[in-house]
């Protein structure tokens, strides 16, 4: 397993994950406040929103280690204009600050509903850019063929979403137990809500089985595609073989495909919860350690054309 750029796959991982969570969140809480109410749908959803400051947070003090010396981070923000590091930076920045105030908002209920949604809707719109930028800078170098290919912006935003959709269900499942820790069983026992969580949850596993099914779409292709495409490009393929590929590809598989399906069937607001903890959790993580040994190998492709 190549973990020579581990700051760098703590970093992307991360960012996409936080990023992917947002939307997330988002997408719920637009789906949702329409049949359960805002308020419903906020008791749910704002423990998951405050769990994705820290992590990104830890994300961009991974990345700072990648530049040894932490105070290049202010000469690379002087070239927005022309550099795609510039712009993750600026991206990654502006995601965070706009995340942190859009929590604040929400804990303290600053200005009406209507203008924390159009806040949460540029904080979203920023944090896609961010994993846009994260992208590009890898597929802008042409003389890397695993990287200068549309499986590179492909493969971020999948990891975004599947990982941000696990992510959230993991969270709803870790505060609902936590509540009832706290409070007794009969903390998370009215049936609104365990019929809004069970729901949402029947939502997330299907979109992570979708997810999933592109993501089985997209490592094929890619490997076709470097395999056909010259000699350089074919040892690049070649990285994506052996004991760590089957290894990711049975992790995110056992997570995203059968624990998760498994999770489908047995949401319902009946069920234990305890069981839909374990589901949810073991899923994400799984596929969290998938993404990781699939981020290792992106790092290892990195085989160029000439010197």
């Amino acid at each position: 397993m190549h973990t020579a750029e581990l700051p760098m796959m703590i970093f992307t991982i991360a960012a996409q994950m936080c990023v992917g969570a947002f939307v997330v969140l988002g997408v719920v809480q637009l789906a949702a406040a329409r049949r359960y109410g805002t308020a419903a749908v906020d008791r749910i959803t704002d423990p998951a929103l405050y769990a994705i400051g820290p992590v990104m947070v830890l994300g961009l003090v991974a990345s700072m280690f990648h530049m040894n010396d932490v105070t290049h981070t202010l000469n690379v923000i002087r070239h927005v204009g022309n550099s795609w590091l510039s712009r993750e930076i600026v991206f990654g920045t502006g995601f965070a600050g706009l995340g942190f105030l859009f929590a604040a908002a929400q804990w303290f209920k600053w200005g009406t509903t209507r203008l924390r949604q159009a806040l949460a809707l540029l904080t979203a719109a920023v944090g896609l850019g961010l994993v846009w930028s994260m992208s590009m800078i890898y597929y802008s170098l042409v003389t890397v063929p695993a990287w200068h290919t549309w499986a590179t912006p492909a493969q971020f935003f999948t990891t975004a979403f599947l990982l941000g959709t696990l992510a959230v269900g993991t969270a709803f499942m870790g505060t609902v137990m936590w509540r009832r820790r706290a409070g007794g069983a009969g903390a998370t026992a009215r049936p609104a809500t365990a019929d809004l969580l069970t729901g949402t949850l029947k939502g997330l596993g299907i979109a992570a089985v979708a997810l999933l099914g592109v993501e089985f779409l997209v490592i094929p292709l890619h490997i076709a595609n470097l395999s056909g495409g010259g000699e350089v490009a074919a040892r690049s393929a070649a990285v994506f073989t052996g004991a760590w590929f089957v290894a990711r590809l049975v992790l995110v598989f056992a997570g995203a495909g059968l624990l998760t399906m498994l999770l489908v069937r047995r949401a319902s607001p009946t069920a234990n919860p305890r069981t839909l903890a374990v589901l949810t959790t073991s899923a994400f993580a799984l596929v969290l350690l998938g993404e990781l040994i699939g981020r290792s190998q992106f790092y290892a492709s990195m085989i160029r054309i000439g010197m």
